[in-house]
């Protein structure tokens, strides 16, 4: 069965990237968001087991995201990395503290966020 990944990113580039990498792999199922707003939103519809997580997006933020997910029953379950151009110390602490499981920083490799997924997720049968 496969897993469920969103893609929640604003930029067009980092997504063609992320569906480029993980599209063609039979083990995952990935849907897409541009923006906070949505993000939370085909979260809540779709229940993703992995969600890959922008913090500078636009309506809402990735720290906001992660908090309202957190808190949500329906998607408190789903193991969330920020994956983000933000690369300080503190903001990998902000988004620890909101709730994400793990910190990606970009640019990243398909063969880092593939290793990413595997650490977080396990392996994918």
């Amino acid at each position: 069965m496969s897993k469920t990944v969103l893609v929640a990113d604003d930029e067009v580039k980092v997504v063609s990237l992320l569906l480029a990498t993980l599209g063609g792999d039979e083990r995952y199922r990935v849907v897409v968001a541009k923006d906070g707003e949505e993000a939370v939103s085909v979260a809540k519809q779709e229940k993703p087991d992995l969600i890959l997580l922008d913090i500078l997006m636009p309506k809402l933020d990735g720290f906001q995201v992660c908090r309202l997910l957190r808190g949500d029953p329906a998607t408190s379950r789903a193991m969330i990395v920020m994956l983000t151009a933000l690369a300080q110390e503190s903001d990998w602490h902000e988004a620890i503290q909101a709730g994400a499981d793990d910190y990606l920083t970009k640019p990243f490799s398909p063969t880092e966020i593939l290793e990413k997924i595997e650490d977080v997720c396990g392996e994918v049968a």
